[in-house]
């Protein structure tokens, strides 16, 4: 029997990242208008009547939400994640904030590895070169450049998800920096929708710059250093 007839198609491994590519690209025409905040407000008070009436329901749906708009990337994720500060409070709100989201990147992490990421990986450390060693690098720091990406929200949310499986990644460093990692700026954003409350009595609406600034971004910024302390000793050390 020939190889190719033993040889599964590398396709099927690639259809689900090819299909979260064509949900996220639909998603950005069709769902703009319906997961916003617009959208929220317009719908708040049946929202609050769910959850009071069904709150272990209302919690299970909202958090498989989150996982499918951040595993398919779709539009609203911020959106998800005052709705969960709205309608939960910052306790559990955080708790299914951020479970949800670590849960969606984990399936866009692996769906892009068995993908392609595998194969960018395995041709980036043969070829050798500049990209070879950045990518020994990142190996070698793996945790801390990991928690780093996740701690500064320099990089959008789906490209710190993609970027991890293209350069061999392991997964539970990936995942567990994910979880630690977004949990202060999902806190911020859980606050604000906690508050949301009286932000809608008044007509107006969430002010999301405040991630920016630098009474948020410092903390942030601070950890992240910390976070990079052990490659700086590492470097150090080899350098002594």
């Amino acid at each position: 029997m020939p190889d190719t007839a033993r040889r599964p198609n590398p396709w099927i491994r690639r259809l689900p990242i090819l299909a979260i590519a064509v949900a996220a690209v639909a998603g950005a025409f069709l769902l703009r208008d319906q997961i916003s905040f617009d959208a929220l407000a317009q719908h708040r008070e049946a929202l609050l009547a769910f959850r009071d009436n069904n709150f272990a329901l209302a919690s299970l749906i909202f958090v498989l939400a989150y996982i499918v708009i951040v595993a398919f990337s779709l539009p609203g994720a911020t959106v998800a994640t005052l709705t969960g500060g709205f309608l939960f409070g910052m306790f559990p709100g955080v708790l299914y904030n951020v479970g949800g989201a670590t849960v969606g990147a984990i399936a866009v992490f692996l769906a892009a590895r068995a993908g392609f990421g595998a194969d960018v990986a395995q041709k980036i450390a043969a070829k050798g070169g500049a990209a070879a060693r950045l990518q020994q690098g990142l190996h070698e720091n793996e945790w801390s450049v990991l928690l780093m990406m996740r701690l500064v929200p320099a990089l959008p949310f789906f490209l710190a998800n993609l970027i991890p499986a293209f350069v061999g990644t392991r997964l539970f460093p990936f995942a567990v920096t994910t979880f630690f990692g977004i949990m202060p700026a999902a806190a911020v954003f859980t606050s604000i929708g906690a508050g949301l409350g009286e932000v809608f009595a008044v007509g107006g609406k969430p002010e999301l710059s405040v991630i920016f600034s630098w009474p948020v971004l410092g903390p942030l910024l601070g950890l992240a250093a910390l976070s990079a302390l052990p490659i700086i000793l590492k470097r150090v050390r080899k350098e002594a």
